[in-house]
C-alpha cells in the first residue's frame, strides 16, 4: 500500500542533495543562478505571447489557437522551474 506524500511549503524537500533542510518557500526566496533569471524571463515572455493570441480579438485558426495555448502551458512550467533553482553551496 503507497502512501500519499505531500509536499506543504513549510515542509523541507527532503532527498535532494544539498538542501535537506530547505523548505519551498526558502527554496523560491533563495538566489536563482543567471541562465536560470534568463530563461524564466524568457518563458514570461513567451507565455504573455501566447496569452495574447489567445486573447485576441479577430478570429484567428483554431491550430494557432491550439498552439498558442500549449506554449502559454509550456512557458508557465519553465517560468516556475526556473523560480525554484537555486545556487549550489
Amino acid at each position: 500500500m503507497k502512501k500519499n506524500i505531500m509536499i506543504y511549503p513549510e515542509q523541507p524537500i527532503n532527498g535532494i542533495p544539498g538542501n535537506e533542510n530547505k523548505s519551498l518557500l526558502d527554496r523560491i526566496n533563495a538566489p536563482t543562478p543567471a541562465f536560470f533569471k534568463t530563461l524564466r524571463n524568457a518563458g514570461l515572455i513567451i507565455a504573455a505571447i501566447g496569452g495574447a493570441i489567445i486573447s485576441a480579438p479577430i478570429a484567428l485558426p483554431a491550430i494557432v489557437v491550439s498552439i498558442a495555448g500549449y506554449m502559454t502551458v509550456i512557458a508557465g512550467v519553465i517560468s516556475a522551474v526556473s523560480q525554484i533553482t537555486v545556487e549550489g553551496e
